[in-house]
């Protein structure tokens, strides 16, 4: 059993089980001191976790933080074809994903979803992906990012939604995001309302259509930008605030 806290506790689940595996947990961590920038006790979530385990383990949680991943979504979960740039999927980041939205979405719990996680999002929610952008969509915009070359990570306009949640956080109905994707929704899954778009019209931001159920999806990586940019601040603020609402005291679990 988790120690008594009275901060409210956001799981959030390994990018990949390789790097869990080996120990490569460096790009994990940008979204865990997020969550706790934000007030929230970050919980990682292992990706080896048996079914029940994985159940026990989320109903101590009060929200989660789908990061994001190196792997793609097995596209046969959508019904397509794999596309030649498709990277592998991870099926144990995949059923993990699953499980903890299954159930965030049975008990009202708060979920942010980032980057591969709202491409995760919407295919549990039978909604479909662009595989590749750079050769379907041939956009002008770079979207895609290696981390590992050295070169300066890209960022782009996104116009949001006016009336939506991430407008009324935002204070505005446009942001500039950071980029460091290849995939991106193509068809939303059922529930979710988009909320922003790239200049090319690449969906950048979804939100549940349910009035008591608070899950975002964002593709950009706010967890990089937390410390300077107020938007990405905001975002983990509202996820920390809606998860305190879920807070049950350790002794009352």
């Amino acid at each position: 059993m988790p120690a008594a806290t009275n901060k409210p506790r956001i799981g959030v689940p390994y990018r990949t089980r390789k790097e869990e595996l080996t120990g490569a947990d460096r790009k994990l961590e940008p979204y865990l001191r997020a969550v706790r920038w934000a007030g929230a006790e970050a919980v990682p979530i292992s990706l080896g976790l048996s079914r029940d385990a994985l159940a026990q383990l989320a109903s101590t949680l009060n929200g989660f933080v789908l990061s994001g991943s190196p792997a793609d979504v097995n596209p046969a979960r959508f019904h397509a074809a794999p596309h030649p740039a498709a990277a592998a999927p991870d099926p144990d980041r995949e059923r993990t994903d699953f499980a903890l939205l299954e159930h965030a979405f049975a008990e009202h719990k708060p979920v942010l979803a980032i980057c591969y996680g709202i491409q995760s999002l919407n295919v549990f929610l039978s909604g479909t992906l662009i595989q590749d952008i750079p050769s379907e969509l041939r956009s002008p915009i770079q979207h895609d990012w290696d981390h590992d070359k050295g070169e300066p990570e890209p960022f782009h306009g996104v116009q949001i939604e006016r009336g939506s949640r991430l407008a009324e956080i935002a204070g505005a109905t446009e942001a500039r995001v950071n980029s460091s994707h290849h995939q991106a929704i193509l068809e939303p899954g059922r529930g979710l309302r988009v909320v922003a778009r790239a200049p090319d019209g690449i969906i950048e931001a979804v939100e549940c259509t349910g009035a008591d159920q608070w899950i975002r999806g964002v593709q950009w990586h706010p967890e990089r930008m937390v410390e300077t940019d107020s938007l990405a601040q905001a975002l983990f603020r509202d996820l920390v605030s809606a998860a305190a609402a879920r807070h049950l005291p350790t002794s009352a679990r």
